[in-house]
Formats: structure tokens, C-alpha cells, sequence
């Protein structure tokens, strides 16, 4: 990387973008070469002065992991907040990039993009092929469109401004700086928390929604940083030589996929949790697989390096500080 480069990590206080900081700096980038903005600082839904802040800031990259998200509850609930504050944020940092001269932009999406009912495992062709899941149709909806509004500025700005923007979309991400909130945290935070807690209070059991066989896709988020780091700096030609102008983004995932029972057992043993574990086939189970084809980012020479057992106690070391 240049040392003349500036960096500018829209989210830097969250999951993915503290991951991704943490990553530029084991590459070597200057500290002082990444800009950072906290939501004090700057309001991303505010046009004039993302404009303001890109033409006195002067980046010449852009990793876009600034977000609104939420669990299911949080989702179905509020999905005015999530459509618009995404919409909006995504748009103001694109197009600012586009009017003050940033070439190289990477956006970060969700496999919520998907159908819900999309082919397993998810390959990037399955996109607006179907309908999305109801409970989070507003998100993905958003992160669909920062696909395509990345896609559409290389379309219209490549040859006469360089623009070469692109987009990487997570599976479920896990780790540092997580959310882990009793009630609106994701899988792993969640069960995390519970065992720690069952643990601590000598419980005899802890119970699960749901059977325990649907089966999902976990990655660590410094794996993900990696893999966006990667995929920013790929050369041009190799990019656009495994993806297509209209169907550009990129699949970043583990690789495998495992039982949500699997996962409840892994924890309670990465926990110390001792108690028995049971299951509440009462309860939903959602879909009955989510796992994302990333054999184009393998093609890309760009693979996970962090297990689940290890990543977990990275995860339950950073739960407990």
C-alpha cells in the first residue's frame, strides 16, 4: 500500500469496521493514513456534510462498513429506520467518493440479499431471483441497492474517472466488539452470554429455541476484515476477470456450516459451562440452512484462517473484559 494513501473507514466503532482498522495497521498502513469519524463527528444521513467532509478529508479510499443492524425484532419492527438510515448513508458516502475523486471504494453488504428461499449454497448469481425474507426485506432491500449503485457508477464513470467500486457480502459474522445484548444480539453473542451466565449462576440446564438442526455459517471478524482488505487490493483486471459489471459483489464466507446444536455445544465447552442443554422444538426454527458458495473469493486466492472453536474463544475472551 502507498504510504501517500488515506483511508477513510466509514463505522470504525463497529464490529466490522474496528476489524478492518485493525487490519490495515498488521498491513502496515500509517495510523495516522486511516480517517476516522465517530457519529458525533459526522452524521452520514447528512448530505451536505459528508460532501464537506470529503472535500476537506481529501481519501483516496473508502471502506464502507457504517451500517444501521439489528436482530429479527429489531428488523421487523423499525424497518422505516433501517431502509432510510441505510439508504441514506450508503448513497451520501458513494456519491461523495464519485465528486471528490476517490477511485477505489469497498462496500460491505449482508447475505441477507438473498432469497429466502435461494438455492443452498448461496452463490452470488441467486441475487433478485426471489423473494426476500419478510423480517428483514427493508435491510436487505438497502444493501442491495449499494450493490448496484456501486456497480452502476463503475458502469457510467470507469473509463473517463477510474472508478472501480465493489462490494463484499458477509456471512454471519462473530467476534470482537459484538454485540451482546440480552434481547436484540445475534446467535453466537447471545449464546455466549447465556452459557456464561448458566455458568456462573451453577445452572442445571439451558434451553435453546428450536430443534437445533437448522444449520448456519459463522465467520470471525477479523476474517472478514482480511477478506476485504483483499479483495480492495486485488488488481483491477483480476477482479473483473471472476465477477460481471452487473453482478459484481463477492461472497465472504467460512466455508462450512454447522448444526445450531453443534454450535450450542462448542460454546458451552469454550464457556466452561458444565449443565445440560436442552432444546425447545416449540420454538422456530427459521430456515433450515443458510451457507454462502465462496469458491469465487477461493478462485481470488482468499481463504478463512480462524476455526470456529478458536474464534469463539476470542469471542468469550472479548465478552469478558
Amino acid at each position: 500500500m502507498s504510504s501517500a494513501q488515506k483511508i477513510f473507514v466509514a463505522g470504525h466503532n463497529g464490529m466490522v469496521g474496528s476489524a478492518i482498522v485493525r487490519q490495515l495497521l498488521a498491513h502496515g498502513v500509517a495510523k495516522d493514513s486511516i480517517i476516522t469519524k465517530t457519529r458525533a463527528e459526522l452524521d452520514l444521513c447528512h448530505q451536505q456534510a459528508v460532501l464537506d467532509f470529503f472535500a476537506t478529508e481529501r481519501p483516496t479510499q473508502v471502506y464502507l462498513a457504517a451500517a444501521k443492524v439489528g436482530g429479527i425484532h429489531a428488523n421487523n419492527t423499525y424497518p422505516a429506520d433501517f431502509i432510510y438510515q441505510n439508504l441514506m448513508l450508503q448513497s451520501n458516502i458513494i456519491h461523495a467518493a464519485h465528486v471528490n475523486g476517490v477511485q477505489k471504494l469497498l462496500f460491505l453488504g449482508s447475505s441477507c440479499i438473498y432469497p429466502r428461499l435461494a438455492e443452498q449454497p448461496m452463490r452470488e448469481d441467486a441475487l433478485l431471483t426471489g423473494t426476500l425474507e419478510p423480517t428483514n426485506e427493508a435491510y436487505a432491500i438497502a444493501k442491495i441497492a449499494g450493490i448496484k449503485m456501486c456497480e452502476s457508477y463503475n458502469r457510467q464513470y470507469a473509463s473517463s474517472h477510474g472508478t472501480d467500486y465493489r462490494s463484499v457480502m458477509p456471512t454471519n459474522l462473530y467476534g470482537p466488539g459484538d454485540n451482546y445484548h440480552p434481547e436484540n444480539s445475534h446467535v453466537i453473542p447471545a449464546l455466549i452470554r447465556r452459557f456464561h451466565e448458566a455458568k456462573v449462576q451453577n445452572a442445571l440446564s439451558v434451553t435453546i429455541w428450536g430443534t437445533g438442526t437448522p444449520r448456519r455459517e459463522f465467520l470471525y471478524v477479523d476474517d472478514m476484515a482480511a477478506a476485504s482488505v483483499h479483495v480492495m487490493n486485488l488488481p483491477k483486471e483480476t477482479y473483473d476477470q471472476h465477477t460481471d459489471p452487473r453482478q459484481s459483489h463477492i461472497n465472504v464466507g467460512s466455508g462450512t456450516d454447522i448444526t445450531i446444536a453443534e454450535l450450542a455445544h462448542t460454546i458451552s465447552k469454550v464457556t466452561g459451562y458444565t449443565g445440560s442443554i436442552e432444546f425447545d422444538s416449540s420454538k422456530p426454527d427459521g430456515a433450515p440452512r443458510k451457507w454462502m458458495d465462496s469458491s469465487r473469493l477461493a478462485n481470488l486466492g482468499w481463504q478463512a484462517q480462524t476455526n470456529l472453536e478458536t474464534g469463539l474463544r476470542l469471542a468469550y475472551a472479548d465478552f469478558r473484559v
